[in-house]
Formats: C-alpha cells, structure tokens, sequence
C-alpha cells in the first residue's frame, strides 16, 4: 500500500515521538493499551488509527507536549480523511472492494471519468493561479466579496465551508468564531482546532452538528447566536479539586491529559460519534447520564458527570488512555 503524503507526515511525527522516547513499541503500546505490531504499522504509515484516542495515548507515554499533541492530531485527522476516502485509482489493482489494512471494506471510488474531469478542473485552477488570478469553486474572483450585504459567507464561492477548505471563506467563519468568543487562529485553513469551535458554536446555538458551515450556521454566526465565554483553565482545575476530593490531582491531571482544560473541547471520532467537554464524555455515556452535548459544555456539569462515573469503581477506568500517561503528566 502507497502511504498518502498526509499519511507520511503523521507516521513521521509519530516515529520521532518513539524515537525520543529511547523505548521499543512492544513497551511503549503496553503503557498506550494497544498491541506493539499495531503501533509498527503506524509508524510506518502502513496504516491510520480510525479512533484518535489510540494516538493521543501513545503521544503521552512518549512525553509529548501540548503543542505536539495539537500537532499530532491535526496531522492524524488529515491522514485519517485521506484513509477514508482510499487510495487512488491507480494505487489499486482490483475493481471490487478489498480490505485496506484497516480491517474493513475500501470506501467507494469516484469512477475513472469523474476522476480526470477533477484532474482538468484542477489544472485549469493552476493556471488561473499563475496567470494572477484567485480561483474560488462556484464563483467568479469576486464573488466572495460581492455578495449580497457584503457578507463574505453568503458568496456562491462560500456555499458549504468544511474541513480542509483553505481559502477566504474559511476565515470569515474564523473571524465570526472568534467575535464569538472562540479562541482559535484566523489563518484560512478549515483544520481540528477550527472543527473542534465550529462544533461548539452549533451546539451552543441549538444547531445540528453538522462539523461544517451549512446555511443555518452561516446565518448564526452573523447574528452571533451564542458566546463561547467560558471558564479557564486555572477556573477548571479548582473546581475539579473541590468536586474531587478523593484524589484532586490525579482528577485534574486526566482532565488535562483529556481537553487542556478546556470547557469546549471537542473530539471526533471516525465512526461519526464525538467525545465532549473538559473530561471528553462520549456520546454513549452521555446518554447513560441523562446528558447532551450543550450540557457537556457547561464545565460544572461535566466535573460532576465525571466524578459519577469515578464513584463507580474509585478509579479513572473511564480514561485508559489518560491513566496509562499519568505518570508523565503533572499532578497539580
């Protein structure tokens, strides 16, 4: 199997991370709680983990920082979109689906024809680029600043802005997160941290979560539905200690491990579920809680949803991946 480029720069990352470790993959993935041959083929880009939490758990026993993890997971989520849309027409020899390596049937191809068409659209782009031009898909060069009332995301060139989407479109809704009160970079580019404020936003404005900038959400952002003012880190951890008395610093170190501290925080999983809020409650045991993802926002509330489900076994079973790091985090 040839490893996508984006697949190449996330097995790198992961095989400097080993590698600075000084340890071997047999240990590192027995403190990670995933088999050493799984973590082999990772490192050799040969295959993409569909649950990130896999890779957050072997970051941390290798000693990564907050900004690698930022890092890592930015590289994973683009090596894992490049896993599921399947290698190229001629990277596969048989026309029927086969196993990838991931242990699951290949995703559906576009078929030959609609390949080359994207392959001229593609190059005519190039062109455009050369010649001086700005290219945007759907719409003429001014389209994104010629629309109705001016508003940049009501253009044609800007009709659904989603994740890997690199261009002016994307900075609107930046721009809009941040008047939000999110906290995230206006650069352009549609990566993790900009799905992880998005998701928030929606949620927080009694949206779907759609992980991209549909119509409504458009309309939202304008209006500035919801505020992303939350709690800060300092804020959270006090909290943790005070609700956590058994064992504060042990509670606050998973919770670093698991968001940053952060209230709204937001994991994707492959499998289309998501985990939430400061101790990063999946959906499942959202529901087992009566909770919801708005609720998960509110820090108050997830401190104490994940103190319940301490109090079943006095132990952080709910947070493998955090429990086998926490002797590299810090306890405070």
């Amino acid at each position: 199997m040839v490893a996508s480029p984006h697949t190449e720069k996330f097995a790198a990352c992961l095989r400097m991370l080993k590698d600075r470790s000084g340890r071997g993959y047999d240990r590192l993935g027995k403190e990670a709680g995933v088999s050493g041959s799984s973590l082999h083929r990772y490192c050799s880009g040969l295959s993409v983990p569909a649950d990130y939490r896999v890779v957050h758990a072997f970051a941390k026993v290798c000693g990564a920082s907050a900004e690698e993890l930022r890092e890592l997971h930015r590289l994973w989520a683009l090596a894992d979109t490049d896993r599921e849309a399947g290698p190229a027409p001629d990277d596969v020899t048989p026309p029927e689906n086969t196993p990838d390596g991931t242990g699951r049937p290949r995703p559906f191809r576009m078929p030959e024809k609609l390949s080359s068409r994207s392959a001229v659209l593609a190059a005519v782009a190039a062109v455009l680029l050369v010649a001086g031009f700005v290219w945007l898909p759907g719409g003429s060069p001014d389209d994104a600043s010629s629309a109705s009332g001016d508003k940049v995301l009501d253009s044609p060139a800007c009709k659904s802005v989603s994740m890997g989407q690199h261009d002016e479109c994307v900075r609107e809704v930046q721009t809009l997160l941040v008047r939000a009160k999110g906290t995230l970079a206006v650069d352009g580019d549609f990566g993790p941290e900009t799905l992880r404020r998005l998701t928030a936003f929606q949620v927080l404005a009694g949206l779907p979560a759609t992980s991209a900038a549909d119509e409504a959400t458009k309309k939202a952002l304008y209006a500035q539905k919801a505020s992303m003012t939350t709690w800060s880190p300092a804020e959270v951890a006090k909290r943790i200690r005070a609700v956590f008395v058994e064992d504060p610093g042990t509670a606050v170190a998973v919770a670093r491990c698991a968001s940053f501290l952060d209230p709204l925080y937001v994991l994707p999983n492959s499998n289309g579920s998501r985990n939430w809020g400061v101790f990063q409650i999946s959906d499942a045991r959202l529901r087992e809680l009566d909770g919801t993802p708005r609720r998960a926002f509110d820090p108050d509330w997830n401190i104490k949803a994940a103190h319940r489900l301490w109090s079943v076994r006095h132990d952080f079973h709910d947070w493998p991946s955090c429990q086998a790091a926490l002797k590299d985090s810090p306890k405070s």
